[in-house]
């Protein structure tokens, strides 16, 4: 599947309220070959070409800026609610669990099921953060590949040095956060037995399994292994490949053993 289709259908998939902040790759493609039909009667190094690399450059800054203030209002977001349920879980356990305040099995159990479909919603939404950058990171690339080929510019590689320094492209902190998610599912959570297991795939809840943040979040896991894999195109500003069998057991073992639908 080509990149553009690939964007698109990831933009279909994605959460409410995200899909004008991916990059508009479409618009950009249709300048690119705008400015390639212009080439030719341009000198590279000219005044009239420097104007309409600057141009091209203004545009693509643009882009760049709205991804960092969607990132950081992200991840700003995602630190407070990553201690908050860090929170809720100690008060749980403190309160309803065996040695709590108020021990009650029942109680207990109600609250660790709330706690977990949070948790599990919590991660997928990291996940397609991380999966928001990569592919937008690949969109620029590509852009700037198909700029310096149509044109004969050389913008491609000092420009992908600046990327590489944005905020939208450090997900060192969104990624150590999935891992906490992880561990904490596995710690706090412990899988059910095979009978419990059974109860759960045969309710009417598994219906909607493959609705909502899961459902974008294999979408997304997919596509970033899609985009960071080996090809005949692969070089050094492409991502590296991406294995998903951490991730895709992870989410499969949450949306399995739990007890509740995850909508």
């Amino acid at each position: 599947m080509k990149f553009g289709k690939r964007l698109k259908q990831q933009i279909e998939e994605t959460l409410p309220g995200w899909g004008d902040k991916f990059l508009s790759y479409k618009d950009l493609k249709k300048l690119v070959k705008l400015i390639s039909s212009c080439a030719p009667r341009m000198m590279s190094g000219s005044l009239e070409y420097g104007k309409v690399e600057a141009e091209f450059v203004y545009l693509l800054n643009n882009e760049i800026d709205k991804f960092n203030a969607f990132f950081m209002e992200q991840e700003e977001d995602f630190i407070i609610r990553h201690k908050e349920l860090q929170q809720r879980i100690g008060r749980v356990i403190d309160t309803w669990g065996p040695n709590g305040s108020q021990p009650s099995e029942t109680d207990y159990k109600e609250e660790l099921a709330k706690l977990r479909k949070d948790i599990v919603d919590f991660h997928g939404e990291m996940v397609l953060l991380i999966n928001y950058s990569n592919i937008n990171y690949t969109g620029l690339a590509k852009i700037l590949k198909k700029y310096d080929k149509r044109t004969g510019g050389l913008l491609r590689s000092p420009y992908i040095q600046k990327v590489l320094q944005q905020p939208f492209f450090t997900t060192d902190l969104i990624s150590k956060l999935v891992k906490e998610c992880e561990s904490t599912i596995d710690s706090v959570f412990p899988p059910p037995c095979d009978k419990e297991r059974t109860l759960v795939l045969g309710s009417a809840n598994i219906g909607v399994a493959g609705e909502g943040i899961f459902r974008n979040t294999v979408a997304a896991l997919l596509t970033m292994q899609e985009i960071r894999k080996g090809s005949s195109t692969y070089g050094r500003f492409s991502l590296p490949p991406l294995t998903l069998t951490d991730q895709s057991d992870v989410l499969q073992s949450s949306q399995l053993n739990s007890p509740i639908a995850i909508p």
